[in-house]
């Protein structure tokens, strides 16, 4: 990812020595794919099934927060209607995640845009002009 660097969590590896499936399908973390260009880093994520509403996103010294919490459809009615049958197969389920960046020094963090269309999050961070090395005389005390 060049400068850009993640900040892993324990279970963010999809293979972490265990067979364990159901946990593995539930804790599934979106990946994301990071270009550089001249003047900006774009980051590209994709949220199938999400909303710009389902993600929150933050940035505070220097870190990229990408984090959601989404609790499906049919839990939000079975907790409102009481005895509406006993499910029988039951493989939709709530999902939340975080991902976390550690931005470089060069990044323009007051202009940061995100957009969010056909269930893709593009996140653009500018980068700042390089600063130019500067040449300091000496003068004779």
């Amino acid at each position: 990812m060049n400068e850009l660097s993640l900040l892993n969590t324990l279970f963010s590896a999809p293979d972490f020595g265990f067979n364990f499936p159901a946990f593995t399908r539930h804790t599934d973390v979106p990946s994301v794919d990071v270009k550089e260009t001249k003047d900006t880093y774009e980051l590209a994520m994709d949220l199938p099934g999400k909303t710009e509403a389902d993600v929150d996103l933050c940035l505070k010294d220097n870190v990229l927060t990408i984090a959601s919490s989404k609790e499906e459809q049919s839990e939000k009615k079975s907790k409102e209607a009481k005895d509406e049958g006993q499910w029988l197969i039951r493989e939709r389920r709530s999902s939340s995640f975080t991902r976390r960046f550690s931005l470089p020094k060069d990044c323009d963090s007051e202009n940061v845009t995100a957009n969010f269309k056909n269930g893709v999050l593009t996140v653009t961070i500018p980068r700042k002009s390089e600063s130019k090395e500067k040449r300091i005389a000496i003068t004779v005390a």
